[in-house]
């Protein structure tokens, strides 16, 4: 909704006016002041949009997530690095369905730019993984799958890391035709 510095300088302007109130005996104003000046710094580490676009994912609802996602202008000057890494990953996740060049393009971004979490990074290289998989690019795959496994703390991508490995010995499946 507003860029990251405007998001700063209303944090300021309100922190300002809490002070105000608190030099004219406006106690009860000042601290709700103080705590509202904090939903400023939460939208500044946490972009609204992406927030909403994380929502919408949860639904299986990809136009309404990239809807939202298309209304962060530049990202590069809109977002903290976290945020533009966030930015890239939905997208990733959103395009990973039909371009999957363009999806290993987002996610490496992604992973280039960090993410706060270390299961949606394990999330990304697993995604990663599974694009230099179809790429018959097996080097790259069983290494981007060790990074993975290895940021996967709670083992809640076990089972797909497990499920890739085990596609990965069998190797590319030819069917032979008989006539």
């Amino acid at each position: 909704m507003f860029n990251k510095n405007i998001k700063l300088v209303l944090f300021v302007l309100v922190v300002a006016a809490a002070v105000w109130q608190f030099t004219e005996n406006n106690i009860g104003n000042g601290i709700f002041l103080l705590l509202f000046s904090l939903i400023f710094v939460l939208l500044y580490f946490k972009n609204e949009f992406i927030i909403l676009a994380f929502l919408r994912l949860r639904k299986q609802d990809f136009e309404g997530a990239k809807k939202w996602l298309d209304k962060i202008k530049n990202p590069e000057a809109a977002l903290v690095r976290k945020q533009q890494g966030y930015y890239n990953y939905l997208n990733g996740l959103m395009v990973s369905q039909t371009n999957l060049s363009l999806a290993e393009k987002y996610f490496k971004k992604a992973v280039e730019l960090g993410l706060s979490m270390d299961a949606d990074m394990a999330m990304a290289k697993l995604n990663l993984a599974g694009i230099a998989m179809t790429k018959n690019r097996k080097m790259e795959a069983e290494k981007l799958l060790a990074e993975a496994k290895k940021l996967d703390k709670h083992n809640m991508l076990k089972e797909q890391i497990a499920m890739m490995k085990a596609q990965m010995k069998k190797g590319p499946q030819v069917q032979m035709r008989r006539y």
